[in-house]
């Protein structure tokens, strides 16, 4: 199907079934048929287009709220506003809010690096918990763009830069958060660009291997886990 729509397909699961769908015209309908001659049609209400953003509402973590742009903020909230689909980072999944949390509670608010910044949320949303310098940095060139447009859109200073955090040089920081999966969390640990580190991207029963680091605080949210970690 995504090779017929690289544009997006919508996935629905049941018990045992999964259904696809996407939205094309009449000429769309027949190129589809000659690929799934079994397919259904169903027409699509007129504001099919727009019915997307009823998915992305906004959330708190730390004391932010986090939400996109055609949701308002409450009045002198600390807010940041994400627009979501372009990149990686919403803010509302789990691993984004238990980081955010975290951030929030570390008393010491030094500089910080967002280790595959995605859509730069995390980024923002240290620099509104008080954390300077902020820098960011990804491996995709369309994330660097979405991040620094975040940072924008917030009026916020960060520094964004395109780098693979795995490998790249990284700059000495107080402060490394890194939401990723946990075999890269290890990698980036195992360079040591911090004294302190907030880690997630994993399940609650998942710990990283992380030698010379021990664990201070967790966060379990829906499944997920975060942690803080100190350089032993």
């Amino acid at each position: 199907m995504l090779e017929r729509h690289p544009e997006g397909v919508e996935e629905v699961a049941g018990d045992g079934w999964t259904e696809l769908a996407v939205y094309v015209d009449q000429a769309g309908e027949r190129a589809l048929r000659a690929w799934f001659p079994d397919a259904r049609a169903d027409e699509v209400a007129p504001d099919w287009e727009d019915r997307w953003r009823t998915f992305h509402r906004p959330v708190r973590a730390g004391g932010i709220w986090i939400g996109p742009p055609w949701e308002e903020a409450p009045a002198g909230d600390p807010a940041v506003v994400v627009d979501p689909g372009r990149a990686f980072g919403t803010g509302a999944h789990p691993t984004t809010r238990a980081c955010i949390e975290l951030l929030a509670s570390l008393a010491r608010r030094g500089s910080l690096l967002d280790a595959g910044c995605g859509s730069g949320v995390l980024a923002v949303a240290a620099v509104r918990l008080g954390y300077r310098p902020v820098l960011a940095a990804d491996v995709d060139p369309h994330a660097v763009e979405v991040a620094a447009a975040t940072a924008a859109r917030n009026g916020v200073e960060i520094e964004v830069g395109l780098a693979d955090v795995l490998s790249d040089p990284l700059p000495e920081i107080d402060v490394l958060v890194a939401n990723l999966d946990r075999r890269s969390v290890e990698r980036v640990l195992a360079r040591r660009p911090s004294g302190t580190a907030v880690t997630s991207g994993y399940l609650a029963h998942e710990r990283p291997d992380a030698p010379g680091w021990r664990t201070l605080d967790r966060r379990e949210l829906e499944g997920w886990a975060a942690d803080v970690l100190e350089a032993a």
